[in-house]
C-alpha cells in the first residue's frame, strides 16, 4: 500500500495513524490497568508492596503496548495484539472478583 502521494499522506494513511494512536493509548491503559489489578491482588507481599510493585510494571505494560502499536505491520494486527490480551485479563479479573 503507498502511503503518500505527491501532495502528501492520503486519508487512509492518516486513519490508520490514527487507529494506532487510539489503539496505543486506550489499550495500553486498559492492559496496564488490568495487570496492575491483577498483579496487586496476586503478588505474594503485603497489599502495600504488592500495590506498589504492580503499579510500577504498569509503566512498562503502558510502554511495551505503545511500542507494540507502532510496530505491528498494520493497524488492524495492532489492534488484534491488544484484544487478545485484554480478554484474557479481563477474564482472569472477572473470575477474581466473582470469586471473592
Amino acid at each position: 500500500m503507498k502511503s503518500t502521494t505527491q501532495s502528501g499522506p492520503t486519508a487512509i494513511y492518516r486513519l490508520a495513524v490514527l487507529s494506532r494512536l487510539v489503539a496505543a493509548v486506550a489499550g495500553g491503559y486498559a492492559l496496564a490497568s488490568l495487570s496492575t489489578s491483577l498483579l496487586a491482588a496476586w503478588l505474594p507481599m503485603t497489599r502495600a508492596d504488592a500495590v506498589m510493585t504492580a503499579t510500577m510494571l504498569s509503566f512498562i505494560v503502558f510502554t511495551v503496548v505503545v511500542i507494540w502499536v507502532f510496530a505491528a505491520r498494520d493497524a488492524w494486527r495492532a489492534w488484534g495484539g491488544l484484544v487478545l490480551p485484554l480478554l484474557v485479563l479481563a477474564t482472569l479479573e472477572w473470575l477474581r472478583r466473582s470469586a471473592s
